[in-house]
């Protein structure tokens, strides 16, 4: 079916999954999720699932990775083969890679890496099932793993997607708005602010498509902020007994 044939509005004006223009999926996180790792969280955001861990700082290996004046973080990007409707070839590919670089690159700048040098920072993001947004959720999921660690950082990243389909804006896009609609913007920004860590562009937009789907994704994080605080509060808070 082409983008043409596909209705992607209907009469009331709600998206093919029921949702507003400008909504987000019903999004759940959790943090402290691993037993074994130093810093874990599971991100949720309608379909699409991520779990992220963090080991570290620790000895970094190779050795020729070590940077003398600050951690290395070493990034892992993977869907499991279960994860999309046909499975998929376990093991990395290409595109994994790239992901995985993109991510590594979203987290370096809130993180201060120079209190740890010669270390390595591991970063797992496994993703459980697939159903758009997975670099973002596995974004958020790992900053929020990062925190969990206990590692110092100006502040947690939080990242999400808007795009466009028949021409409009829409907020974090689903599997076939990415796929069969006519681009989309992944963002990442610091504590939901001002300072963005990433921004890609998957299409032709025109500048004033490209202007909404930067504030609407900026939006998003902002949203999405707030719900990594809470995650991690659900968990130190209980933990001290009520305190925050």
């Amino acid at each position: 079916m082409t983008e043409q044939e596909i209705q992607w509005f209907d009469e009331e004006g709600k998206r093919i999954d029921g949702r507003e223009k400008y909504e987000m999926r019903e999004t759940q996180m959790e943090a402290d999720v691993l037993t074994e790792a130093d810093g874990s969280a599971m991100v949720k955001v309608g379909n699409t699932r991520v779990v992220a861990s963090v080991f570290g700082p620790q000895d970094l290996h190779p050795k020729h990775l070590i940077e003398s004046d600050r951690a290395v973080i070493k990034m892992r990007y993977n869907m499991a083969p279960f994860s999309v409707d046909d499975r998929m070839s376990p093991g990395p590919n290409r595109r994994a890679t790239e992901i995985g670089l993109v991510a590594k690159r979203a987290l370096e700048p809130a993180i201060e890496m120079e209190k740890f040098p010669k270390t390595g920072i591991d970063i797992s993001m496994e993703i459980i099932e697939s159903d758009g947004g997975t670099r973002a959720a596995g974004i958020t999921a790992a900053s929020l793993a990062l925190a969990d660690a206990g590692m110092p950082m100006k502040g947690l990243v939080s990242a999400c997607a808007a795009g466009v389909v028949d021409d409009t804006a829409v907020l974090d896009v689903i599997g076939k708005e990415d796929k069969e609609g006519n681009a989309d913007i992944p963002i990442a920004t610091i504590n939901g602010g001002d300072e963005v860590t990433l921004l890609q562009m998957d299409g032709d937009l025109t500048k004033e498509q490209v202007d909404d789907c930067v504030s609407l994704a900026r939006e998003g994080c902002a949203e999405l902020d707030e719900m990594q605080r809470e995650a991690l509060h659900e968990v130190y808070r209980t933990e001290t007994g009520g305190g925050e």
